[in-house]
């Protein structure tokens, strides 16, 4: 999704490795309780995880990173990333990247 436009993006990206994380299925769950679901590509994104405006209220979105991480034949410790951000229709696009190791992970709104 380009910028400026509507909508929920994320964004992958195994420190470990040193590369996009390919193949992470992600579940973004909306305030009303609606279920959207996607899986990154080889470049680590989703970009069109959730279009048009985002309704106002706590997304969350969860990342199967253990699944993920037994795929490339690392160690876990966290088997998922839950990730719950409050969105504005007001404010656009949302962009909320991931950066993961075995161990730890970090996350930001992104543009």
């Amino acid at each position: 999704m380009l910028c400026g436009m509507a909508g929920i993006s994320t964004h992958v990206l195994d420190a470990a490795l040193g590369r996009p994380a390919a193949g992470v299925a992600v579940t973004l769950t909306a305030p009303d309780g609606t279920v959207h679901t996607g899986t990154t590509d080889a470049d680590g994104r989703v970009g069109d995880l959730y279009t048009g405006p985002p309704a106002p209220g706590t997304w969350t979105a969860v990342f199967a990173t253990g699944a993920y991480h037994a795929a490339t034949g690392q160690e876990a410790f966290f088997p998922e990333v839950t990730i719950a951000f409050i969105a504005d229709p007001e404010r656009g696009h949302y962009h909320v990247p991931l950066l993961l190791s075995p161990y730890s992970y970090t996350t930001y709104r992104g543009s």
